[in-house]
């Protein structure tokens, strides 16, 4: 798969011949990783997810309660007060207590819980993948726009030039009596049209560097070449079965239906008895120095009878969540192909185009300097020079979107694939691991006891 990734990011071919450029596309990638609020979002999302599982855990272990209770007692006589209170009649009491219980039979609960909340966390981290490729292809579609609008720009600004000079020179012809105003008024009619394209594609490059702000972190300066190597895999057949094996989509849906699975394992333990054990130690007290000591320790069997049909619902919504889930991992994997499918024909069709456009260019052209030589001969009018200056604006500009359709496509097939990561693409930057807060945390550590460790994790999240 590594060579499938390392074909789009060297051996780079110029988007724009001859100009010259800065921020290449692995700049704006980077710069789109670590700008991205959506993925800070969604790490936040999976650290929340992390620590469902620390709750799991914690709820397999020991809960041990300090209580500590104080009093006034009032008392009042109807023949006056006792002789032997305080002159104020009431007097203080109050109790110290220690308390410990622990679950020694669930019948599987606590474990079935710790295990499905793993389940939902390794498919959050799936999922973070999927949000991470979704950010990498904005930025890619950004970068691209860009690109493409400003080649549109010159490519009508040199159109305005042209038409400019094609007005200059009817304007001339029609000095010497070769041409009518009309073709003079049509060279003008043709002038102001360009100038309007001009202004809707400089609209439009301004619309993208908007864009290319939103989903990098900063406007484009100058753009370096489009890499747009063949993609490295030989068939579609090929890319489809690298997806189902390393597409996010794939990887969470798996999750969520082993998740589902454990689910429906909960609701029948929800119906089995709970056996536990308790220990207190309780000190009580009073004003006058009067106290004592008692300590107990119990087992508690706890087994609902009667819940009015809760437990026998929640067994059928989980088996109902589990069809759900496994019915949906099938759906991914159609969903998935059919992406494949898709980026791969729009591959074939971008380069099918940029053959066609490059034939249609070099007829255009030559259709154009044909026309406008027999212009000057009086055998075409300014009209059919104006009309082949079109077709071969056309062409150019066809071309240039076929180009950009084409390097768009190879990544969308990155993306269907499940290969559009800063990690596969090489980027050569520190990542988010998904794993490092799982670990400092998976164990339930109170506060952050379990230390120093995850104090530092947790100030190094908060930069």
């Amino acid at each position: 798969m590594r060579n499938v990734v390392k074909a789009f990011l060297l051996s780079a071919v110029s988007f724009a011949p001859g100009v010259a450029w800065s921020e290449s596309l692995a700049d704006a990638l980077i710069a789109a990783y670590r700008n991205s609020h959506l993925l800070e979002q969604n790490q936040a999302v999976l650290r929340a997810a992390d620590e469902d599982v620390a709750t799991a855990v914690g709820s397999l272990r020991p809960v041990v309660n300090f209580v500590s209770k104080v009093g006034r007692t009032d008392v009042n006589y109807a023949t006056g007060r006792a002789p032997f209170l305080s002159g104020d009649g009431f007097s203080y009491s109050g109790s110290s207590s220690l308390q410990a219980s622990l679950t020694l039979l669930d019948f599987g609960r606590g474990k079935t819980t710790v295990a499905l909340k793993n389940e939902l966390v390794l498919g959050a981290q799936a999922s973070l993948v999927g949000v991470e490729q979704q950010v990498m292809f904005d930025a890619v579609q950004a970068y691209v726009n860009v690109a493409l609008q400003a080649d549109l720009v010159a490519t009508q600004e040199s159109n305005v030039k042209l038409i400019s000079q094609d007005l200059q020179a009817t304007k001339d012809r029609f000095d010497v009596g070769e041409v009518t105003k009309t073709d003079v008024s049509l060279a003008e009619a043709q002038l102001a049209s360009a100038k309007a394209q001009l202004a809707s594609a400089q609209g439009n490059y301004t619309v993208a560097k908007e864009r290319y702000n939103a989903a990098i972190g900063h406007y484009p300066d100058q753009l370096a070449s489009l890499p747009t190597k063949t993609v490295a895999v030989k068939s579609v057949e090929e890319a489809r079965a690298i997806a189902l094996r390393t597409h996010p989509a794939v990887t969470q849906s798996a999750h969520e239906a082993k998740a589902s699975d454990l689910g429906v394992e909960l609701a029948k333990a929800q119906m089995s008895p709970t056996l536990g054990i308790s220990a207190a130690i309780t000190e009580a007290y009073t004003d006058g120095g009067l106290g004592n000591t008692a300590s107990a320790v119990g087992l508690e069997l706890d087994q609902t009878l009667y819940a009015g049909g809760r437990l026998s619902s929640g067994l059928r919504k989980a088996i109902a969540q589990q069809a759900q889930a496994h019915a949906y991992q099938l759906q991914v994997g159609v969903n998935v192909t059919e992406a494949v499918g898709k980026a791969w024909s729009n591959i074939l069709v971008a380069n099918a185009s940029i053959a066609a456009t490059g034939e249609q260019i070099h007829a255009a052209q030559a259709a154009y300097d044909g026309v406008k030589q027999e212009a000057q001969l009086g055998s075409r009018t300014t009209l059919d020079v104006l009309n082949a200056e079109q077709d071969l604006l056309s062409a150019k500009a066809s071309q240039l979107q076929a180009q950009a359709n084409l390097s768009v496509s190879e990544y969308a097939l990155l993306a269907a694939m499940g290969l559009l990561t800063a990690d596969q693409l090489h980027l050569g930057i520190p990542t988010f691991d998904p794993s490092a807060y799982l670990n400092a945390v998976k164990k339930a550590p109170a506060t952050s006891s379990r230390g120093a460790k995850l104090d530092r994790l947790l100030k190094t999240l908060g930069k």
